[in-house]
């Protein structure tokens, strides 16, 4: 079996037993299940079914297990003839979901 999940504004292919980097989502912990009801497209067995725009009565259910951060992103802006540079870093905050099983 084989789902498309929308979340954190980014879709992703998943299957049960996956393990994949989704973006923070509020108010979870490590251990937590999060269900995904924004499911785009399911395939079972040779059938597939598509949503307009999600796919009714279908939902995936996984368990976050680690809450971090990605490595550090470095960005320069520099202005030439003004003396003018400015240096930022940031870490983008993520989970890992295993997905434990798609249901419908």
């Amino acid at each position: 079996m084989l789902a498309i999940i929308k979340t954190g504004g980014k879709q992703y292919i998943v299957s049960p037993d996956d393990e994949i980097k989704i973006e923070k989502i509020k108010d979870k912990k490590e251990g937590d299940e999060v269900s995904f009801e924004q499911v785009l497209l399911v395939q079972k067995q040779k059938s597939i079914e598509i949503g307009t725009p999600f796919v009714k009565g279908v939902k995936v259910t996984g368990k976050i297990l680690i809450e971090g951060r990605a490595k550090k992103i470095t960005t320069l802006k520099y202005k030439a003839k003004t003396r003018s540079k400015v240096k930022k870093g940031s870490r983008q905050p993520f989970m890992k979901v295993k997905i434990l099983k798609i249901t419908e």
